[in-house]
């Protein structure tokens, strides 16, 4: 089964989208979707400097455009690829790339969703000092205990050891006095601690969004970073994209039901590597694919062509 998944905030580098926009008819889509995001999704992909792109209301919109447009050209929405993608999931704002893979937003919809959630989290984020911490390896029990210890949510939980703790930076830092033993701590370039009670303000924001966009049900299996379970209702997958912003990100749940669905290929989006880094640990026996570039755009296709022939022939 052939999976497309999306990657989270943190992904973006400087001028990741230059050599998409070599492409016909790339650079035309961003600049319509930059109308609808709020930014101009072509400086920001080609110009702009990493400090810029770390900016929460350009960041998520512009992975959003990154995700939606290098699938368009990988799976063109009425080829008969696309209609063998057999499920889709996405990490954090990913999770929006995902829905409109899904045919639960439309393009415009899902850019001016993510247009208001990245504004309104970086406001969020303003208000309190905040971030994140990945705390890599030990003891799970322990890790949970230092974290509950010093007021810390864990804001994701990406498999194999690899949590992310967030909360205020001088909860943080108790936490880096204090570590749990034989665990490795790395600061994240974000701006707030994401996916915790101080992204409340946000969740108000997007849910009085919300009931302006049109929403359909799922045509893929979508994975929910709620509990990894398969959402089949186009109204739940809305709702749980509004409360997601405060919820902790369950991307080790994600896996596990992607295995358990029968996936064989995973093709993670541009801005590409983590996830499929991440799947490629904990999902075994399943071929996965970084599309970075269009440079890794015939490999993609020879790994779909593979594994959807598998199918047919099944």
């Amino acid at each position: 089964m052939l999976v497309i998944v999306a990657p989270g905030q943190g992904a973006q580098t400087p001028g990741f989208l230059n050599p998409w926009l070599e492409l016909d008819g790339v650079a035309d889509q961003l600049r319509q979707w930059s109308d609808v995001a709020g930014i101009d999704l072509v400086h920001y992909g080609t110009e702009a400097s990493e400090e810029e792109i770390k900016d929460t209301a350009v960041a998520q919109p512009l992975l959003v455009a990154a995700g939606l447009v290098t699938a368009e050209v990988l799976l063109p929405t009425e080829a008969p690829t696309r209609k063998l993608l057999g499920a889709v999931a996405g990490h954090s704002v990913g999770e929006i790339t995902a829905a409109a893979l899904a045919g639960v937003l439309s393009p415009a919809d899902a850019l001016t969703f993510v247009g208001e959630r990245g504004r309104a989290m970086a406001a969020a984020a303003a208000v309190t000092e905040t971030g994140m911490i990945a705390v890599l390896g030990g003891d799970p029990e322990e890790v949970a205990s230092k974290l509950a210890d010093h007021g810390l949510t864990a804001a994701n939980n990406n498999g194999g050891g690899q949590i992310v703790a967030a909360g205020t930076l001088d909860q943080l830092a108790a936490l880096r006095e204090d570590p749990p033993a034989k665990a490795k701590l790395i600061a994240l370039k974000v701006a707030g601690a994401f996916h915790t009670e101080h992204m409340a303000p946000g969740v108000t924001r997007l849910a009085e969004l919300a009931p302006s966009l049109t929403v359909a049900d799922p045509a893929v299996a979508y994975v929910s970073n709620r509990d990894g379970e398969v959402v089949q209702s186009g109204a739940e997958v809305l709702a749980r994209l509004v409360s997601q912003v405060s919820n902790p990100v369950r991307w080790d749940l994600c896996m596990e039901t992607l295995q358990q669905l029968g996936a064989t290929c995973v093709i993670e989006l541009s801005p590409a590597g983590t996830l499929t880094g991440l799947v490629k640990r904990n999902v075994k026996g399943v071929a996965t694919l970084a599309l970075k570039t269009p440079a890794d755009l015939d490999k993609a296709r020879d790994l779909v062509a593979e594994h959807l022939g598998e199918e047919s022939a099944a």
